[in-house]
């Protein structure tokens, strides 16, 4: 295991504050059912550099801490010393975003059945609740090639993803690229209800889609929000959410 106080005496102030809002978005995925094991990932630049942090391989998302993140340059060379591996799919989705969005500070990644359901159907997300409407407002899709293993899918990843926040991977899960790490949660919450509401909708009698004049307003909110300082507004429940942390699982900021 790594030693919290050897790795805060090694980083900056920024890089610190990085990683426990980090190793606590991860415990956060963990507490809301959202993680698959060991897999999927999130990462989060490093403030001032273009390295970035991810989950070291093996460690379920519950028993991540700010100290046991790895931090990867641009091509996976690990940055400080570490016992841990990283998930080389993992490095492929990740740093394909980070190369090309200076805009983005962190990027989620998950598995959910609920997301991958969506994400299995030919029409992709509906405009059938609120929450859809925050996603269908910056939403791009990126086709199935298989394990993100190769580094030649980057650059399709990067062009279909273009200067959008939302991501659904068809065949595969969900996606959020955020300025922030709260915003990345919020913007994953959002998607991954609508994909609930959607499945639990599609079981149920005729569906009501939102009107395409809504559709259309809720975009030009969306875009004209992402440019404020307060960016998707993450940083508002963030503070409650790092306290039921601390209430249910401790220990995230070691």
């Amino acid at each position: 295991m790594t030693d919290p106080l050897a790795v805060k005496q090694q980083v900056s102030a920024e890089e610190w504050r990085a990683r426990v809002d980090l190793a606590a978005c991860y415990r956060l995925i963990a507490l809301y059912g959202w993680d698959d094991l060991i897999f999927t990932h999130i990462s989060a630049k490093v403030p001032g550099t273009e390295d970035f942090l991810i989950n070291p391989y093996g460690l379920t998302f519950d028993e991540i801490t700010a100290s046991s993140l790895v931090k990867v340059d641009l091509e996976g060379v690990k940055r400080m010393d570490s016992p841990y591996e990283i998930n080389p799919a993992g490095y492929t989705i990740h740093s394909a975003v980070h190369e090309v969005r200076e805009d983005v500070a962190c990027v989620l990644h998950i598995h959910t059945p609920e997301g991958i359901a969506v994400s299995a159907q030919k029409q992709g997300l509906l405009p059938l609740s609120q929450q859809s409407l925050f996603v269908l407002s910056s939403l791009a899709y990126h086709g199935y090639e298989g394990v993100a293993l190769h580094s030649e899918e980057k650059a399709r990843l990067q062009r279909d993803l273009g200067d959008r926040h939302f991501m659904i991977l068809p065949n595969h899960g969900l996606l959020t690229a955020a300025g922030t790490i709260p915003d990345a949660f919020l913007m994953m919450f959002t998607l991954q209800r609508a994909c609930e509401i959607q499945v639990m909708a599609q079981g149920g009698g005729e569906l009501i889609s939102i009107p395409q004049a809504i559709l259309d307003g809720a975009r030009a909110m969306v875009a004209g929000v992402m440019k404020t300082p307060q960016g998707m507004g993450g940083a508002l429940p963030w503070p409650a959410l790092l306290r039921k942390l601390d209430r249910q699982n401790p220990g995230y900021a070691d």
